[in-house]
């Protein structure tokens, strides 16, 4: 029963606030950490390893996008909350 109870709490984190921020903020990480792994691409001067970093890094900025349109979506319905 534990585990339907953390799964039902993560739903509910989801659509909040927090749950949102959360989101945003590994989504920040991830896209460091493939910033990273392209600049050590570039410096081997590996086009292949370059491109594969390159099409690592586009979901992750698309992702975080998308949280962010998001949290300005639920400031502009409510303004007062925020």
């Amino acid at each position: 029963m534990a585990k339907n109870r953390s799964a039902t709490s993560a739903k509910g984190l989801r659509g909040s606030k927090a749950g949102l921020v959360l989101s945003l903020g590994s989504s920040a990480l991830a896209v460091i950490r493939a910033a990273k792994q392209v600049r050590r691409a570039k410096g081997t001067h590996d086009k292949l390893n370059t491109a594969d970093a390159v099409a690592g890094l586009l979901p992750l900025i698309t992702s975080a996008a998308l949280v962010l349109r998001q949290l300005r979506g639920r400031k502009q319905e409510n303004p007062e909350a925020v």
